[in-house]
């Protein structure tokens, strides 16, 4: 029974493969999982019919509408896109690369329904005019319809030219090209009737999100929000909170009102940086009296604008499903029109402070956080930045104490060390000097880590002696400490009492069968450290005789030389 099973699953992909490369298909989506690339295909396939996926290989997944003959592939895109049902950056493709196919579920390839035509009657009662009548219609038109229906085009996809109300061969290009994909003769004139479709379909997702302009008496903020994606939940300054409804998942918009002025507009910047709802890629610009935060991911687009005018700080920030990009584009500008400041800024205390509050949160948002955070210290008067391996493996961006973008120079993970670059230059207060003679067991060392992650915002001094010269295995490279350190420390600089580096801590790589007792840990030896950096091109300047220090002397050494070191 498993075999013969088995043998029909086997028969289903290969009468599959064989059919995928006799037929075309509209690609309208790829996502880098399983779970994303089934939820696209749930959404597109309540309106669309024929929607399938499969798995391309290199971990990503297809949304595709299918299967067409080769003509009918392309003809199919165009009326889909004329209709706004796929994104604008669909494809038609032979479906060659496609593999499992994973909707729908349980298996299947049904051919879709042809798209329908529009059956608003205040539409189909215009009258059918001819290509005469038609220029004729439109010639009445003002400047600003013109100007509307190029915009109505360029949304649909079909026109990528400026908007100036001016019918060239662009534009009309594209009304040939969008009657060609809705059936209808190819006059290059669309007609009272014609005209009227594209337009409904250009405002049906506005008309959809039913916008609603509202008077937020508190934030001092008028704005025209979608009401059918979010509704007000709560006040948590300096935000007015209108959470998702349901009607599109993710959707979010946040009222921004306080007192300030230049100095705290750039820190409220940095802030909105931070939050997790704002993705990292994305255009930046921040001047004295505004600033403006677009982002993007695989999953959402977010838009937060601010200005300071008279002493407040006001602004919105949208959040919105990345594949419900056609809305966003049309909402945006809406919103953007209609902001408007009314009088006074959200008070503060509107809430009573409760318990429930977090570092890792602001105004009730989740800060980003990175995947790992490790320390590190300053090598080099440009910025340089000696660290674990840890802090550096497998990540999109690096950064020093959640502001400084980092490369790897170099790495050695045999060593334990690696070597980071600041993008610009940078000019740190302190730099490491090392000491390269040989230590004294039971010498009193301190690390210069970051125990707690990025909760402090300078480093912590943790204090214990010298146990052996060599690690528990021999390794004369390392020695053995008497000191307990948490696992964000590795990559801190382990500092003698005259303030110059012994070593670098490294990573307790303990297993399963060996649990080290808690004041074990282990350093490279400042001799390794000093190598690995000449031979990567940094100097090393010999140390004249240096005095003991005191603690609060080595306090602020750690300060000025060590750095939190984050992997994103």
């Amino acid at each position: 029974m498993l075999r013969s099973g088995f043998a029909a699953l086997l028969l289903m992909f290969s009468t599959f493969a064989a059919h995928a490369q006799e037929s075309w298909w509209v690609q309208i989506a790829a996502r880098p999982t399983l779970a994303e690339a089934t939820d696209f295909a749930r959404s597109a396939a309540a309106r669309l019919s024929g929607v399938h996926g499969f798995y391309l290989g290199n971990g990503f997944y297809a949304i595709a509408v299918g299967p067409f003959a080769r003509p009918e592939a392309e003809r199919a895109r165009l009326r889909l896109l004329g209709s706004a049902a796929i994104p604008g950056d669909s494809y038609v493709t032979s479906g060659n690369t496609f593999d499992r196919q994973f909707w729908p579920i349980g298996g299947g390839v049904v051919a879709p329904a042809p798209v329908p035509a529009p059956t608003d009657p205040a539409i189909t009662t215009l009258p059918d005019e001819t290509p005469r009548e038609a220029r004729a219609a439109e010639s009445q038109l003002t400047p600003a319809e013109r100007e509307e229906l190029q915009r109505a085009l360029q949304w649909a996809g079909f026109y990528d030219a400026g908007i100036d109300g001016v019918f060239g061969r662009g534009t009309r290009a594209a009304m040939e090209s969008w009657q060609i994909a809705n059936g209808i003769e190819p006059t290059g004139i669309l007609t009272s009737r014609q005209r009227a479709t594209l337009l409904q379909r250009y405002n049906a997702v506005l008309d959809a999100l039913d916008l609603r302009t509202i008077r937020e008496t508190e934030a001092g903020i008028a704005i025209d929000i979608p009401a059918a994606a979010v509704a007000f939940t709560e006040y948590q300054p300096p935000f007015a909170k209108f959470e998702e409804t349901g009607e599109v998942s993710g959707a979010r918009v946040l009222l921004i009102s306080q007192r300030g002025d230049a100095d705290q507009l750039r820190g409220l910047y940095e802030i909105m940086q931070s939050l997790d709802i704002i993705p990292v890629e994305g255009p930046r610009t921040l001047r004295n009296d505004r600033f403006v935060i677009e982002g993007s991911d695989a999953s959402v687009i977010s838009y937060t604008q601010v200005g300071l005018q008279d002493g407040a700080m006001k602004g919105f920030t949208l959040v919105w499903p990345a594949d419900e990009r056609a809305a966003y584009d049309r909402l945006l500008p809406r919103m953007q029109a209609s902001f408007t400041q009314l009088d006074g800024t959200l008070d503060p205390d509107i809430v009573p402070v409760s318990e429930d509050q977090s570092v890792d949160m602001v105004a009730g948002l989740a800060i980003r956080q990175p995947q790992v955070s490790r320390s590190g210290f300053y090598v080099a008067d440009d910025g340089r930045v000696l660290t674990s391996p840890e802090a550096t493996e497998g990540c999109t961006r690096i950064t020093v104490n959640n502001e400084t973008e980092m490369s790897v120079l170099a790495s050695d993970a045999d060593l334990g060390l690696s070597l980071l670059a600041p993008l610009e230059p940078q000019s740190p207060r302190a730099v490491a000097r090392f000491d390269d003679s040989i230590p004294r067991l039971r010498d009193r060392v301190a690390v210069a880590g970051f125990p707690y992650g990025g909760v402090l915002a300078q480093p912590t001094l943790t204090f214990g002696r010298i146990a052996d010269l060599r690690d528990l295995s021999g390794d004369a490279s390392r020695m053995r400490l008497e000191l307990n350190a948490q696992a964000p420390d590795a990559g801190g600089a382990l500092l003698n009492e005259r303030a110059l580096v012994a070593g670098m801590l490294l990573p307790r790589n303990g297993t399963a069968a060996q649990v080290l007792p808690e004041n074990v840990s282990f350093a490279l030896k400042a001799t390794e450290i000093t190598a690995f950096l000449t031979e990567n091109g940094i100097a090393i300047q010999p140390v004249d005789e240096a005095p003991s220090s005191t603690p609060e002397a080595l306090t602020r050494l750690a300060a000025d030389m060590g750095v939190l070191v984050s992997c994103w």
